[in-house]
């Protein structure tokens, strides 16, 4: 029997409701079940997970490894090694894959037979709540992001991240897979060091991924910080891989606080160019909310407004200390993930 062309590989960790919806969506998909398999890294304490996917293992071409705590890049390298695929897809739990994902990878990949390394965006679907619809809107939108997730729009050399990302599965072994030693940021620092090695790639706009993400304001909140955090560690440990957009969330908060202030001495000093920097942060704002109006409804782009000051404030803040930690204090592991 030939080898499955598409490994679609995850990491789990509890989360049974989630798994369980990404499996699920896997049972819909429009792709002869002969041409992937799927195999999960788990590490839920206890192995409470595993016995509730038993039913899937009778509908999918489905194989679970586990190892109690197993850390997420740890997850994704051992589940790898059970497989002979030509490409490895690593996709996170908290997603739902559309129906025609894989022929709209395979029908790329046929006609871009160069392209070792892809990805494709995130979105929200339909069924989404609100906060959730926000949270995609001020992740994946060009004008707060700058489109480093990827798109025709983006600044910087498109990094394929663990969330919808594939990689040819001799180029993933060539270079060790991910490194283990990285708590946050793995998936950006392996496509770096994927394209150092010289891998072609390609943004595919159609295999999209509809990704849940977090739940609550204070989750995302936690969830940027982190990403902000790693960004110092990838430019350490990658020299030159630091760009002008990833200073953007350090710079609008900096400025959003700076035109707060003058707000204030406008209040005692009555002079009106103390005012200017408040009416371009409102301007910028109210750019994204339009943009956000125009493609979902009015309690999202009002969502819109909270979910993109809590996205650069906490990428800030999380970049800040952890270059202060890294490159001023000379802390080579940073602060604590």
């Amino acid at each position: 029997m030939s080898s499955p062309r598409f490994a679609l590989i995850s990491p789990t960790f509890k989360r049974p409701e989630e798994v369980t919806e990404f499996l699920q969506s896997l049972v819909e998909l429009d792709f002869p079940q002969e041409k992937f398999e799927i195999i999960l890294g788990d590490g839920t304490p206890g192995d409470e997970l595993r016995p509730l996917l038993v039913p899937f293992l009778s509908k999918l071409p489905l194989e679970i490894y586990y190892q109690e705590f197993l850390p997420v890049s740890d997850a994704r390298n051992r589940a790898a090694e059970l497989s002979s695929a030509d490409f490895f897809i690593f996709l996170d739990s908290d997603c739902i894959i559309p129906s025609g994902y894989l022929k709209s990878i395979e029908s790329f990949l046929d006609t871009h037979k160069e392209v070792t390394l892809f990805g494709g965006p995130d979105a929200a679907s339909e069924d989404f709540t609100d906060l959730q619809k926000a949270i995609s809107f001020s992740m994946t939108s060009f004008l707060t992001t700058g489109g480093i997730r990827g798109g025709k729009s983006a600044l910087t050399v498109y990094h394929p991240r663990g969330f919808n990302m594939g990689i040819h599965s001799e180029l993933f072994k060539s270079v060790g897979g991910y490194d283990e030693n990285f708590i946050c940021g793995e998936d950006v620092e392996l496509s770096i060091r994927l394209i150092a090695q010289g891998a072609k790639s390609a943004f595919i706009e159609p295999a999209h991924v509809y990704h849940k993400r977090r739940t609550s304001i204070s989750q995302f909140r936690r969830q940027v910080f982190r990403f902000g955090a790693a960004r110092p560690l990838l430019a350490q440990a990658h020299a030159g891989n630091l760009k002008i957009t990833h200073l953007f969330p350090v710079l609008f908060t900096m400025y959003r606080w700076m035109s707060l202030l003058l707000v204030v001495s406008y209040l005692y000093s009555g002079l009106l160019w103390t005012l200017l920097p408040f009416v371009g942060y409102i301007a910028y704002m109210s750019t994204v909310f339009i943009a956000a109006l125009l493609k979902e409804n009015l309690s999202v782009a009002l969502l819109v407004m909270k979910t993109t000051t809590t996205m650069n404030a906490g990428y800030g803040w999380g970049f800040a200390r952890n270059f202060w930690e890294v490159f001023v204090r000379g802390n080579s592991k940073g602060i604590q993930l």
